[in-house]
């Protein structure tokens, strides 16, 4: 017993060491370069373990959508793995398949990315594919008809028939007004059922370009040797032209917004949501820091008030949205255990943003709090996809080396920071409020239909 625990304590220290090493000064550790048509590399070698992931990642999300264009992002998303002039569809699969490797794609309000995790001998197979299709793409009438019916029928299970996603949906749309962050990212279905495939090339001829791409590739490589390779591949591809992406905030919210959704549910839900800033402002750090001292885990304020000593709530959580490309929301979302218990939940988060206002946070709590956001950050960096992709996020919210600016940020939050910032953006007339009411379900509704048939994994 002695020695397994030992055995297991050692594992934990390589852990921890492995991890540590992959972050400290990763700015150094990172080789970037741009080719001459704008498409950016940032390479990440590490020879931990034999295998790499290869990112592409587009600055186009729903936020460069337009009114009544909205879920092209998503739906491009879809078509992408369609096939393109040298890799049909099928090829596409078979290949990555046949070599080991697997493949996956999402779309958010600020970005689109694909990946591929596969060995790193085999990486070269790869660059020639994720090449092809960023310009040469074959949209076909039949496959974007299918591909559609997918994306609706992935929206009614994920919003119009998830009370949840419905209500976060609505909240949304109340909270922004003029910035695209309005609508989903899977887009209004009214969209979804009216665009069409000439959308869908002008689209992709004006956001699927190097100037607008950028490639992220961690693992066991040479990099000399890969980023000769990836040149050959990509950096004859026209550059094209930059899409603006500058894009309508919101001004200043003058009162609170609410809004009450009535769905069939077993239990009401309710979401708290504040204006504030990303990581261009100091002040997003010092949210992350309210956010972990708030739900993260079973000593948080929360948890502690609404499900261990009132016994109010399901589940509670906060969440700060420091990575993305606009200013954002920061969110209370808690699951009361009856619809008589949602006033009092309401009340209850009510006064643990007062406290935050008033009183200062405690040497240990704080220190808690930022020790358990490190270790987060730390070992989420035990996986190279999620080491390329902490890099991309940044890249997109800003630049990739913002990266190495995250702990040295949460450790300089101090009890000041936080009731400052808590008095300036947790105000009433700062925020949205949106509680689902549920409903009985209805007798005799009928059964949901079956997903259309599709070669696209719904991600």
């Amino acid at each position: 017993m002695i020695a397994r625990l030992r055995c297991i304590w050692l594992l934990v220290c390589v852990s921890i060491l492995v991890a540590t090493q992959s972050l400290a000064g990763l700015a150094d550790q990172v080789v970037e370069k741009t080719f001459q048509n704008g498409l950016k590399v940032i390479l990440l070698e590490n020879h931990k373990a034999p295998v790499v992931t290869f990112q592409v990642w587009y600055r186009v999300g729903s936020r460069n959508e337009q009114w009544g264009k909205t879920g092209l992002s998503h739906m491009l998303e879809h078509m992408m793995f369609k096939g393109s002039k040298r890799y049909s569809a099928q090829e596409f699969t078979k290949i990555i398949a046949e070599n080991g490797g697997n493949d996956n794609a999402f779309t958010s309000e600020d970005f689109t990315a694909y990946f591929e995790n596969i060995g790193s001998d085999k990486v070269h197979v790869l660059i020639d594919i994720e090449a092809d299709r960023m310009h040469n793409l074959v949209l076909k009438d039949e496959d974007f008809k299918t591909e559609r019916m997918v994306v609706l029928e992935e929206r009614r299970m994920r919003t119009e028939d998830d009370p949840q996603g419905y209500l976060v949906e609505q909240l949304q749309a109340v909270a922004f007004q003029t910035s695209p962050y309005h609508w989903p990212t899977i887009g209004w279905k009214e969209d979804i059922e009216r665009f069409t495939l000439a959308d869908l090339k002008t689209y992709y001829d004006v956001y699927y370009n190097p100037v607008n791409a950028f490639i992220v590739v961690v693992g066991d490589f040479r990099r000399e040797d890969l980023l000769s390779r990836i040149e050959k591949a990509f950096a004859a591809i026209p550059g094209g032209s930059a899409p603006d992406q500058k894009k309508d905030v919101d001004q200043p919210q003058t009162g609170e917004r609410r809004v009450y959704v009535k769905r069939e549910a077993e239990l009401p839900y309710l979401v708290m949501a504040y204006h504030v800033p990303n990581l261009r402002s100091p002040d997003g750090y010092v949210l992350e820091v309210i956010a972990a001292l708030l739900s993260s885990g079973k000593s948080s304020r929360l948890y502690r008030s609404l499900i261990q000593e009132k016994q109010l709530a399901l589940s509670v959580d906060a969440d700060n949205s420091l990575l993305s490309r606009d200013p954002n929301l920061f969110t209370l979302s808690a699951q009361p255990l009856a619809e008589d218990n949602a006033a009092e939940v309401e009340k209850t988060l009510d006064e643990e943003i007062e406290r935050l206002l008033k009183e200062p946070v405690g040497d240990k709590e704080l220190e808690k709090a930022k020790n358990q956001l490190e270790a987060a950050f730390v070992f989420g960096q035990a996986s190279f996809f999620y080491q390329g992709m902490l890099l991309a996020q940044h890249e997109i919210a800003l630049d990739w080396r913002a990266v190495d600016d995250y702990i040295p940020s949460i450790r300089k939050v101090t009890p000041e920071d936080i009731i400052r910032v808590a008095r300036l953006y947790f105000t009433e007339d700062n925020r949205s409020v949106g509680r689902l009411v549920p409903l009985p379900p209805q007798e005799g509704k009928p059964a949901p239909k079956e997903m259309p048939a599709s070669g696209r994994v719904i991600r």
